[in-house]
């Protein structure tokens, strides 16, 4: 289901990326960025996707949360290969 979900993602217009991480006790992190609001409320109203929600609360998740922030700056450091 994680693949088709991200397979569909990527199909929706204004999606931007995806980052995910999932730690040694299993509990784990997705944060898929959008190009704007409304590319968030289509991805919310896909059938495949509310019916992805819907198997999850009964099968896989406990609970989880979701928390929709606006990105106002984003910057980073790589240290280069040493030679």
């Amino acid at each position: 289901m994680a693949r088709r979900m991200e397979e569909l993602t990527a199909a929706q217009p204004g999606y931007l990326g995806t980052e995910s991480t999932k730690g040694p006790d299993g509990f784990g992190i997705t944060v898929p960025y959008w190009s704007e609001e409304g590319a968030i409320a289509r991805w919310k109203a896909n059938l495949e996707h509310r019916q992805a929600q819907d198997a999850g609360r009964g099968a896989w998740y406990a609970g989880y949360a979701i928390r929709i922030a606006k990105v106002e700056r984003a910057y980073g450091f790589a240290r280069p290969p040493a030679k």
